[in-house]
């Protein structure tokens, strides 16, 4: 049997899921940054879609373990198939390391970390200012570097789709 063409349905609904709640998630953190009105209701959406996305990620890797993706194209040029692995390499450390940084963050600020209701996260790194100004720092770069891996990813999506048309698109947009 040859290997699909696509991926299967559960890696394509969880990556047009965290694709729009990344991007969400990189715009209300910008407005959070940018609000002092606005900032406190997107503080209470930023706090539970992180962990969503540090939830769905793991659901993700445990898909991509049990049902790996279509292959690259055979032509694809060695350089591109390198940047092609390192990229979505980046991008799952990058999902993994936003939102554990974030939580780690307030948790130093010794903030509470309340999710829904009484619900609350528990504190993963102790208390400490200065750890805090760290993770601050850290998770605003961190950021920007999501920003710039997602907008690469897209300019390499678009490529396939329209410069070289030879399915990689269509393997994340079509179905089986």
């Amino acid at each position: 049997m040859s290997p699909s063409k696509h991926f299967n349905l559960p890696a394509r609904l969880l990556h047009w899921l965290m694709s729009a709640m990344i991007l969400t998630m990189l715009f209300v953190g910008v407005g959070m940054v940018a609000s002092v009105t606005q900032r406190p209701w997107l503080v209470d959406l930023h706090r539970p879609v992180g962990i969503a996305i540090l939830l769905l990620v793991i659901v993700r890797l445990i898909n991509r373990l049990l049902s790996p993706p279509p292959p690259l194209p055979a032509d694809l040029p060695t350089l591109q198939s390198i940047a092609a692995k390192l990229s979505h390499l980046l991008l799952y450390a990058l999902m993994f390391a936003m939102p554990l940084v974030g939580w780690s963050m307030l948790s130093a600020g010794g903030y509470p970390i309340p999710m829904f209701g009484a619900v609350h996260l528990p504190a993963i790194v102790p208390h400490d200012p200065a750890l805090y100004a760290v993770l601050r720092c850290a998770h605003t770069w961190l950021a920007f570097l999501l920003f710039a891996t997602v907008l690469l990813h897209l300019a390499a999506a678009l490529f396939h789709a329209w410069v070289r048309r030879d399915g990689v698109f269509q393997s994340m947009a079509g179905g089986d």
